[in-house]
């Protein structure tokens, strides 16, 4: 592929040697800009993985001394809570649907399909709060909500996926606040 061309179709030695360069000022120029976006994403929007491990066990101390089964982490599950947790933070919004109006069932199926399973359904519990959220805190958030305690008290549930995030400065409903954001996603295939 002809990344300069004139009619001739000729490039003199220095002008190549301007094309690379200037290439390559291109090229240095993306990555910077690139790596300056993941850097100021990374400091406004981070996973807590410590958080996420106290959810599911304070989660799973609530079922287990309800008579319920204790619930598995699942990878699928996961990741769903994880780019919902984050696109909230990012985008400034707080819903069970994503962004575009996705059904938060629909996106949940796109990371634990339910091809291959006679059975399968999912539920979701969000929480957040500005400056902070603990696991303690959502679990209260949760248990003070019909809906929400009735996700944590279903029979039905067998896997789960968690993830809090925090949102430096997030736009929209959090106010420009410093917010912990926290997706949780019920799972059951058979």
């Amino acid at each position: 592929m002809a990344l300069v061309s004139d009619r001739s179709n000729r490039v003199g030695v220095n002008g190549r040697r301007a094309l690379r360069f200037a290439l390559a000022l291109a090229v240095l120029a993306a990555a910077a800009f690139l790596a300056e976006s993941a850097l100021a994403t990374s400091r406004s929007e981070r996973n807590l993985g410590a958080m996420n491990h106290q959810v599911l066990a304070a989660v799973n101390r609530f079922r287990v001394a309800h008579g319920l089964v204790a619930l598995r982490e699942s990878a699928g599950l996961d990741r769903s809570a994880r780019q919902h947790s984050l696109e909230m933070g990012r985008l400034g919004y707080f819903d069970h649907s994503s962004a575009d109006g996705t059904v938060f069932w629909r996106r949940i199926q796109h990371y634990y399909p339910a091809r291959g399973h006679s059975y399968w359904s999912v539920g979701e519990n969000l929480a957040w709060r500005a400056p902070s959220l603990s696991a303690a805190g959502a679990m209260q958030l949760w248990i003070g909500s019909p809906p929400h305690l009735k996700n944590l008290l279903s029979r039905q549930w067998r896997q789960i996926g968690i993830s809090a995030v925090s949102a430096g400065q997030a736009p929209g409903v959090y106010g420009g606040q410093h917010a912990i954001i926290v997706t949780t996603d019920f799972g059951v295939r058979r």
